[in-house]
């Protein structure tokens, strides 16, 4: 497989404090298959059994244990980069700091985990003889990822500086949202590969900047059903976007996530936030703004053990 473009999300993983717990969830719920590697360190850091996991027999992501209990249950994403070492520089140069240095994991690559000005927690990944995803922007694999932040502007400066992303600002119903496509592209959304979204006053006040990963199914109503059944919540319900269905969820174990069912293959999703399901007048939308008070007091927790 080619090697990503620096700055391109290449990987995922959901650490969690029970990963057999997690493979039956994830398992069921997007038809996952898993094999096991441990003993050595893994992607932030950690020691112990990691669960590689795999979508018609191509790798998509994985699960990895908690190092204790103080750590986050969440979702976190890995961008790409050839000198993870020359990045976490960039990184402490525009505000940012290094949670873990770079790691070797084993001849796999090389690891860190980095938090950006608002506190928002991201992967690096030099890869070794393993890229990153082998499947992604297919049902059952990685498709978007954008950054949710209270100061937008601190948030473009640090990500177009580190990154070199080109962005691109959408207007109308996406008013807030700014796309990133990589450097030495035309900017746009066919080239997108992220972005940003603003944490407004309909957000909860404690809610901090964080990430938000999406997975594309087939179907976003079958998928919040199978959720909930599987020991899940649904933090935000499904709603139309002009790029798809989407929902945001909480896994049994309360790693936070996204879907997305059938994008327009012709543009990146960089429409689908969770703001869009939130908007709805307060009589009309208590049941999505409880589940934004539980899912903010889980990304508080996340917040302080970062």
């Amino acid at each position: 497989m080619a090697a990503f473009t620096e700055g391109t999300p290449c990987w995922v993983d959901a650490s969690l404090p029970d990963v057999e717990a997690g493979k039956r969830f994830y398992g069921e719920l997007f038809g996952w298959t898993f094999s096991e590697r441990g003993g050595g360190h893994v992607p932030g850091g950690v020691r112990g059994r990691y669960a590689d996991a795999f979508s018609d027999g191509r790798l998509v992501g994985a699960l990895t244990p908690k190092r204790d209990g103080r750590m986050p249950t969440v979702w976190g994403v890995y961008f790409a980069t050839p000198d993870a070492t020359a990045l976490g520089r960039r990184i402490a140069q525009h505000g940012g700091r290094l949670i873990n240095d770079p790691l070797p994991v084993d001849s796999a690559g090389i690891s860190a985990v980095a938090a950006d000005p608002g506190g928002a927690v991201f992967g690096l990944w030099q890869a070794g003889t393993r890229q990153g995803f082998e499947k992604r922007g297919e049902p059952n694999s990685f498709c978007w990822t954008e950054v949710y932040t209270r100061n937008h502007e601190r948030a473009d400066d640090f990500y177009e500086s580190v990154f070199h992303f080109q962005g691109t600002d959408l207007t109308g119903t996406m008013t807030g949202f700014r796309m990133w496509s990589p450097a030495g592209t035309e900017p746009g959304e066919s080239t997108a590969v992220g972005g940003r979204s603003a944490i407004t006053d309909e957000f909860p006040p404690e809610m901090p900047d964080h990430f938000l990963v999406y997975f594309c199914v087939t179907d976003c109503d079958a998928t919040a059903e199978a959720v909930v059944r599987l020991g899940g919540r649904i933090r935000t319900v499904p709603s139309d976007t002009p790029y798809g269905r989407i929902a945001v969820f909480g896994d049994n174990q309360g790693a936070t996530f996204a879907v997305l069912a059938e994008p327009d293959r012709s543009a990146a999703p960089g429409g689908p936030r969770e703001t869009e399901s939130r908007g709805e007048p307060p009589e009309s939308g208590g049941g999505s703004r409880r589940a934004d008070r539980d899912a903010a007091d889980e990304d508080g927790e996340a917040a302080k053990s970062a």
